[in-house]
């Protein structure tokens, strides 16, 4: 499906070596069904303990087939560090709820100590999944503290909430700052500084699309009442038939909902990853470019989910692959001359770099 967005920008170049090279995926739906299912059975048979596993099958497939001039991603967690990370979690939530439930006081303290750890959390996971991450042999690192994670998704999010939505574009440029300037391929580091004024752009439009789907569930909700109270009996009751209709309407109401706000979100994370990613540098004037229709991209995903409801589930592989197709042959880089020349001391210093890694990844704690 071809969408016209007004945030789309044109990927030209003025010479071969200014040219932008899209990333692309290879991977198909009946090919990552054959993963998906066996990671699903396995998953059932072991009590969820091989879902680590899974993970790492999953993203193996999906990284390996997102290309980048010929040559694919690479995935090195390993399902271990998954397993201790997550066995971590749970255990700490089982003492969480036991506590909750003898000693109340305990119980909440072990809470607001979680709440208190999130940023070092989701620290620690960008970190990891970086780590495990390379491209041409050359690692990925991530070198963000725990001050600009509390900020970016504690601080964030909160200040977002508190102005009904009015903040949002700052702290999603919290985030997006965060992560980008504290990216790393090899030793080179990358720079992101997102323009305000094109997120809330963006904003703007999932804005209205909201208050769009409000009004028109608003006046859907008066002429309901209305043909209700004209219905109600002298008795003061409801006939059977319209019982049943608006049983149906409020059902109605609540998918509409839910499809409004699924719709405005998914808009405005198409136009925010638009912004961030086409205002990312990699050391050396390597841009990176975000293209994706908000639109399209808000299609792609609400139909992924309605086939994968018709379906009973089983559309789901398929889904992933379509999505991350979609997704990826709409993100380009750009490098600073010529290729080869670009690659080759990245590839010979990135291996070192990579090397040191693989003793301190650490464990993926699902954050």
């Amino acid at each position: 499906m071809t969408v016209v967005d007004s945030a789309e920008q044109p990927v030209a170049a003025t010479s071969p070596t200014e040219a932008f090279h899209r990333l692309s995926f290879t991977g198909s739906g009946k090919e990552y069904f054959g993963i998906w299912i066996v990671n699903i059975l396995l998953t059932i048979v072991t009590i969820g303990i091989y879902s680590a596993w899974a993970k790492v099958r999953r993203n193996r497939y999906f990284y390996g087939n997102t290309m980048l001039l010929g040559r694919g991603f690479e995935y090195h967690a390993r399902g271990g560090q998954i397993l201790i990370g997550r066995l971590i979690v749970f255990g700490y939530f089982i003492i969480y709820n036991l506590a909750l439930s003898v000693f109340p006081i305990a119980g909440l303290v072990l809470g607001l100590l979680i709440l208190v750890a999130l940023p070092w959390l989701v620290m620690r996971g960008l970190r990891f999944s970086a780590r495990v991450t390379s491209y041409r042999n050359v690692r990925f690192n991530f070198v963000g503290g725990v001050g600009g994670a509390f900020l970016a998704f504690l601080v964030g999010p909160v200040i977002a909430v508190l102005t009904l939505g009015i903040l949002a574009p700052v702290a999603s440029r919290w985030v997006g700052r965060y992560v980008g300037n504290n990216l790393r391929w090899g030793n080179k580091s990358f720079t992101t500084e997102p323009p305000l004024g094109p997120i809330y752009g963006t904003w703007l439009v999932s804005a209205l699309i909201v208050l769009l789907g409000l009004a028109i569930l608003a006046a859907g909700a008066f002429l309901n009442s209305a043909l209700v109270i004209a219905a109600i009996d002298g008795d003061g009751t409801l006939p059977a038939d319209m019982q049943m209709s608006l049983i149906g309407t409020v059902i109605f109401a609540y998918i509409a909902i839910f499809v409004t706000f699924g719709v405005a979100s998914l808009v405005y994370r198409a136009g925010v990853r638009n912004v961030v990613w086409s205002a990312t540098t990699m050391e050396g004037g390597h841009q990176i470019h975000s293209d994706m229709p908000r639109f399209g991209y808000a299609w792609v995903a609400i139909s992924n989910v309605i086939l994968t409801i018709l379906t009973l589930g089983f559309f789901r592989p398929w889904a992933a692959v379509r999505l991350a197709r979609y997704t990826y042959e709409h993100t380009a880089v750009r490098f600073n001359g010529p290729v080869g020349d670009v690659m080759a001391p990245l590839e010979k210093d990135g291996n070192a770099v990579g090397a040191e890694f693989v003793s301190f990844e650490g464990f993926d704690f699902g954050f």
